[in-house]
């Protein structure tokens, strides 16, 4: 069974700019969003898919992921999706052994700044960088799915 493990801080600072990639367009929609699984439509930068992931609380859930013609995907995002959508800016960059991504929103998310890391296992050991300041990993609001029923602009 795919596994995601991850694990979402918010950020103390823009310090983390200073070694990010120069980021990635993100466009994402979703198409169900139950008390068992969302279904989310993406595109990411020139790549789309659909993404299927458990509705759990904490850093550990089932995740599906599948390759998907981009004009689909738009089509699906215009159409089918609920709104507001999810845009965001993606960054990527290495601290220790650890890919970070850091989210920067955009629309109705805007102000929103969220970093993530995946692990290996839920008790892995990960060397924090100087910019991440509270977990929020736990906390449903900062979730995707979460952010388009109620958006960072609205709390």
């Amino acid at each position: 069974m795919p596994l995601e493990i991850e694990r979402k801080f918010l950020l103390k600072n823009d310090e983390w700019r200073k070694q990010a990639d120069a980021g990635t367009a993100y466009r994402q929609g979703y198409l169900v969003g139950s008390r068992q699984a969302s279904v989310r439509v993406r595109i990411e930068g020139e790549v789309a898919s659909l993404n299927i992931k458990s509705a759990t609380l904490g850093i550990r859930r089932q995740e599906y992921e599948y390759s998907i013609p981009v004009d689909e995907a738009e089509e699906m995002l215009d159409t089918l999706c609920e709104q507001p959508q999810i845009e965001k800016i993606r960054y990527k960059l290495m601290h220790g052994a650890h890919l970070w991504e850091i989210d920067v929103f955009a629309g109705a998310n805007a102000g929103l700044i969220v970093a993530e890391v995946e692990l290996g296992s839920e008790d892995e050991t990960l060397e924090l960088p100087a910019w991440v300041a509270e977990e929020v990993s736990d906390d449903p609001r900062y979730y995707n799915v979460s952010l388009v029923k109620h958006p960072y602009s609205a709390w």
